[in-house]
C-alpha cells in the first residue's frame, strides 16, 4: 500500500471525524503502522501501545496468561487488547468499557476490534460501570483520556476504593496517567500513598515517555 510506504517519511492521515465525546478522532499511517489520535495526543497504537506494553511486562506476561478476566476502562482503538491477544497470547475474557460509540466504530473498521472473539465491548461511562459491575477481575487497565485531560474522578478515593474492591486475589491495576506539570506529579504521589495499605501495594514505574506515568497496584493478600 502506497500510503503505508509514504508513512515512513511523513505521516499520512486517512480518516478524520469530529466526535461529541472525543472532539477530533484521526486515523493515520505513521512509520508503517496505523495509529489512532485525538487532536493533541496518541489514543491507540504508536507510543501508547509501547507504554502499556511496558506496564504489562512489569506485571509479567506469565502472570497475565494465567488470568481469567481482564477489564479495560477506555478502549479507544484497542491497542492494549491487541497486545494481550496477539503478543502475550492471553486466552481469557476481556471486557472493554468505552463511553464513545464513534471510537468503537472506528476501532472495528480500521483495527478489526470486532474480530476478537474473547472481547466484550460495553458502551458505558467507566464510573457508572465500576459501580454496577458484580464481577471480579484479575487485571484492571485504566486508560481514560479526553484528549490530554484526565477526568478528576479517576483520582478520587471513592473511585479508587471501588476499583480495588473489584480485584480478585493477587489481582493488578495498571493505570496510565498523563503528567503535564508539577501538580500532576503531586497528584500521582498522593494517589499512590493513599492506595498503599496492608491489602494493596502501589508504585509508579520509571517513565519511558515524558508525559505518561504508569501506576501499578497489586492486591497483595
Amino acid at each position: 500500500m502506497i500510503q503505508k510506504l509514504f508513512s515512513y517519511f511523513i505521516p499520512v492521515k486517512i480518516f478524520k471525524k469530529k466526535s461529541a465525546r472525543s472532539k477530533v478522532i484521526e486515523v493515520t499511517w505513521a512509520n508503517g503502522e496505523l495509529v489512532l489520535d485525538s487532536e493533541n495526543t496518541n489514543y491507540s497504537y504508536g507510543s501508547l501501545q509501547r507504554i502499556l506494553r511496558y506496564g504489562l511486562r512489569n506485571i509479567g506476561y506469565k502472570n497475565i496468561i494465567d488470568m481469567n478476566h481482564i477489564l479495560l476502562l477506555g478502549v479507544a482503538g484497542g491497542s492494549v487488547i491487541k497486545t494481550l491477544v496477539d503478543e502475550i497470547a492471553y486466552k481469557g475474557k476481556i471486557t472493554g468499557v468505552e463511553i464513545d460509540p464513534d471510537m468503537i466504530e472506528i476501532a472495528n473498521k480500521y483495527f478489526d476490534l470486532n474480530k476478537i472473539q474473547q472481547l466484550e465491548v460495553v458502551i458505558d461511562d467507566a464510573f457508572e460501570f465500576v459501580l454496577k459491575t458484580k464481577h471480579k477481575y484479575d487485571l484492571i487497565i485504566i486508560d481514560i483520556f479526553e484528549d490530554i485531560k484526565m477526568p478528576n474522578f479517576l483520582f478520587e478515593s471513592f473511585f479508587s476504593a471501588h476499583i480495588c474492591s473489584l480485584l480478585s486475589n493477587k489481582g493488578f491495576v495498571l493505570f496510565n496517567t498523563m503528567i503535564l506539570d508539577e501538580t500532576h506529579n503531586i497528584r500521582n504521589r498522593k494517589y499512590v500513598s493513599e492506595i498503599n495499605t496492608k491489602l494493596f501495594a502501589a508504585k509508579m514505574l520509571p517513565r519511558i515517555e515524558v508525559h505518561n506515568e504508569l501506576i501499578i497496584i497489586e492486591k497483595v493478600v
